[in-house]
């Protein structure tokens, strides 16, 4: 039987994964607490630019995710995570390992400024085709946790989702199905391993277009 779980497309933090990160979230708690530079933050954007866009909006295709936006405590979370193989992708493991962001406090600033980053960037979406039904699952089984509009609490975790990039977000729940998040606990894919593909693009598809009509705490 389905219940309400968090869909953390782009963070997921939980009792069982922080147990298995002692050492990366001693690093995340440290990092919290800082009192950021988004400024000095703007600066250190610019080794992203070549891949998420000076502008922080990703690529359509699927590869690249829009960050413009996200909340400043779920950026951290990802950083830390790629820093201590705690989530996989090649080159975000080399931008966020010691060697680029050699401080801990670069890592506070960066979010800081990806944070207050505009996210009026039109993203990559589907067909419609499978819209509603996406719309039907997203308010059955994501809405308690991401928000009625997809907009995520930072405060809390819990990451922005709307407006994401469709084939990203397709990737992201098949990635969590298959295993390849490992900072994905298993209650999420317990709950996606039982969507047909119907459910699972629109899902996708109709995340990515939507627009927050509110923000909560970052």
């Amino acid at each position: 039987m389905r219940v309400t779980f968090l869909l953390c497309l782009l963070s997921a933090v939980t009792p069982l994964a922080m147990a298995q990160a002692p050492v990366g979230n001693q690093e995340f708690n440290e990092v919290a607490r800082m009192q950021a530079n988004p400024a000095r933050g703007a600066e250190l954007f610019g080794a992203c630019v070549s891949c998420h866009g000076a502008r922080g909006g990703g690529t359509p295709e699927g590869d690249v995710p829009a960050i413009a936006g996200q909340h400043a405590r779920v950026i951290l979370r990802q950083l830390v995570d790629y820093r201590h193989a705690n989530r996989w992708d090649v080159r975000m493991e080399a931008v966020a390992s010691t060697h680029n962001l050699r401080q801990l406090r670069d890592l506070a600033d960066l979010a800081a400024w990806i944070s207050r980053l505009p996210t009026e960037q039109a993203p990559g979406v589907g067909d419609g085709a499978n819209a509603a039904a996406g719309r039907a699952t997203y308010q059955a089984w994501c809405a308690g946790c991401h928000g009625a509009d997809g907009e995520g609490n930072g405060a809390l975790l819990v990451p922005r989702v709307a407006g994401q990039h469709y084939r990203y977000l397709l990737r992201q729940l098949h990635d969590t199905v298959e295993g390849r998040r490992p900072n994905m606990p298993p209650p999420h894919a317990d709950l996606l391993v039982g969507m047909d593909v119907v459910e699972l693009t629109g899902l996708a598809d109709y995340l990515s277009r939507l627009r927050p009509a509110r923000e909560l705490a970052r």
